[in-house]
C-alpha cells in the first residue's frame, strides 16, 4: 500500500502524527513572511512575549511569539491597538496542532504611512462614487426612533441624548454601545450598524465619538466600516471627533456633523423653535386673512356704491319714460296718419261722387237700357237700337222704371 493510497479511505487512514508532520512540513516551506496588523493582546514573560495580531479590516487574528528583548527594544512602545509590521516564520506545533508565527523583527507603522494609506483608500472610495452628493439621503424631519452607536457612558452619548431630548422631549433612542477605539471597534460598529439598519422604527442612525488623536480615530477610516455605512438603507450621520477631525466615514455618511452636539441639532427639530414658527405662521396667516377680508369688503363696497347697484331701478325708470314718450309719439303719428288718410279718402270719395253717374242722375239725367227677351240689358246709344215695341228700363237718380218704346219720334 503506497502513501498516496493511504488516507483516502476509512479502511486505511493516516495517523495523527502523519497528518501533523505533513502540515508542519508544508507550512515550513512558506519561509519568512512580513505581516501587518494590530496588537490586541500582549503578554510578556521572562524570556518570551506572546501576542495576538489582528486584521483591522476582518475578524481574523493570529498568535505570534517572539523573544522578550524584541518587545522591550521595539522602535515604539508596544501596546494593545498598536499597528505594527512583523517579520516572522510560520510554525505548526505538531504536539498540540496549533499555529503560530515566530517573530524575528518588529517595525511600527508610522503615522505618515497610515495617513498615506487612508489617502489611497479615500481616492479609491471616491472613484467608486461613495462620496457622491447625489447618493446622500435626506434626514427625516421627525424620526420615529434614532439609532445611536457610541461608547458606553461616553461624553458623546451624553451630549447626543441630552441635547436631543432638550430639543424634542418625545424622541426615542435605540442605543448600541460599542468600542470606539482599538481593534474591536470596526466589527462591533459594523454589527451595530446592521442591527439598527434592520430595525423597523429607526429612521436615522448616529455614529458618535468624541475627539482624539489620529491613531484613536483610525478605525473610523477603515474600509470595511466605510463600505458598511454606504450599504445602509437608513440615513447615517457621522459625528466623529471635532471640527478638525476628518475620518473617511464622514465622507461616506449621508451627513457629517462637526460634533455629537451638532448631530443632535441636525436629527430632530427644536420644539421651542417649531412652536415659535407655528405661532408666527398663525399670526401671519391671520394678518393675511384679515387683509384679504378688508380688500374684499372694500371691493364689495365699491361695487355697491356704483349707480347701477346703488339705484338698480333708475335705469329702468329712465327707460320707462322713454317707452312712454315713444308710445305717445306713436299714438300721435298713428292718429295723424289716420286723420290724413281719412281726409284723403274723403277727397277721393268726393271726386268719385262728382265723376260717377249717380251725381249726373241726381241732376235730372237718366240712363236708358234696352232689355232683351232673355232679360239682359244694354245701354241705349241710338234710336235705332230701340224700335217700337222694345222694352226699356229707365234709371233715374232714385231708382229705375220700365217703358215700352213706340219707335223713333219723328217730331224730333
Amino acid at each position: 500500500m503506497t502513501d498516496a493510497e493511504q488516507g483516502k479511505s476509512p479502511e486505511n487512514p493516516w495517523p495523527v502524527r502523519a497528518v501533523a508532520t505533513r502540515v508542519a512540513k508544508y507550512i515550513d516551506r512558506l519561509g519568512m513572511v512580513w505581516i501587518e496588523g494590530q496588537l490586541t493582546e500582549l503578554k510578556v514573560r521572562q524570556s518570551t512575549a506572546w501576542m495576538v495580531l489582528r486584521d483591522p479590516a476582518a475578524d481574523m487574528s493570529l498568535s505570534v511569539s517572539c523573544p522578550r528583548d524584541l518587545v522591550v527594544n521595539a522602535p515604539v512602545p508596544l501596546a494593545e491597538g498598536t499597528q505594527v509590521i512583523m517579520l516572522g516564520k510560520p510554525q505548526f506545533y505538531t504536539r498540540n496542532g496549533s499555529f503560530s508565527l515566530r517573530i524575528s523583527e518588529i517595525r511600527a507603522v508610522g503615522l505618515g504611512e497610515l495617513l498615506a494609506r487612508i489617502e489611497r483608500l479615500r481616492r479609491l472610495l471616491e472613484a467608486e462614487g461613495l462620496f457622491d452628493p447625489r447618493r446622500k439621503r435626506p434626514l427625516p424631519f421627525l424620526p420615529r426612533a434614532v439609532g445611536l452607536i457610541t461608547g458606553r457612558a461616553s461624553h458623546a452619548e451624553r451630549d447626543v441624548l441630552t441635547c436631543t431630548t432638550d430639543r424634542w422631549p418625545a424622541v426615542r433612542f435605540e442605543v448600541r454601545n460599542t468600542a470606539v477605539q482599538g481593534t474591536n471597534t470596526v466589527p462591533q460598529v459594523v454589527e451595530a450598524l446592521r442591527a439598527l439598519d434592520a430595525h423597523p422604527d429607526v429612521d436615522v442612525i448616529v455614529l458618535a465619538r468624541g475627539g482624539g488623536s489620529v491613531e484613536d480615530l483610525l478605525p473610523f477610516s477603515d474600509e470595511t466600516l466605510c463600505r458598511e455605512i454606504a450599504r445602509c438603507t437608513t440615513p447615517v450621520v457621522s459625528a466623529i471627533g471635532h471640527e478638525p477631525d476628518n475620518p473617511l466615514c464622514d465622507l461616506v455618511a449621508d451627513l457629517r456633523a462637526a460634533t455629537p452636539t451638532d448631530a443632535a441639532k441636525r436629527i430632530v427639530p427644536d420644539a421651542a423653535a417649531e412652536q415659535a414658527l407655528i405661532d408666527d405662521l398663525r399670526q401671519r396667516s391671520a394678518r393675511a386673512l384679515r387683509s384679504w377680508v378688508r380688500r374684499e369688503q372694500h371691493a364689495v363696497a365699491q361695487l355697491r356704491s356704483r349707480p347701477v347697484l346703488a339705484r338698480p331701478l333708475e335705469t329702468l325708470d329712465a327707460r320707462t319714460a322713454e317707452v312712454h314718450r315713444a308710445l305717445a309719439a306713436t299714438r300721435r303719428d298713428v292718429t295723424r296718419t289716420i286723420a290724413a288718410e281719412t281726409d284723403r279718402i274723403g277727397h277721393l270719395s268726393a271726386r268719385l261722387a262728382t265723376l260717377g253717374p249717380a251725381a249726373t242722375l241726381a241732376r235730372g239725367y237718366a240712363v236708358v237700357q234696352a232689355v232683351a227677351a232673355d232679360g239682359s240689358a244694354t245701354v241705349l246709344r241710338s234710336t235705332a237700337d230701340a224700335p217700337a215695341g222694345t222694352r226699356l228700363r229707365v234709371r233715374v237718380g232714385d231708382g229705375a222704371v220700365t217703358a215700352l218704346s213706340e219707335g223713333e219720334d219723328e217730331a224730333h
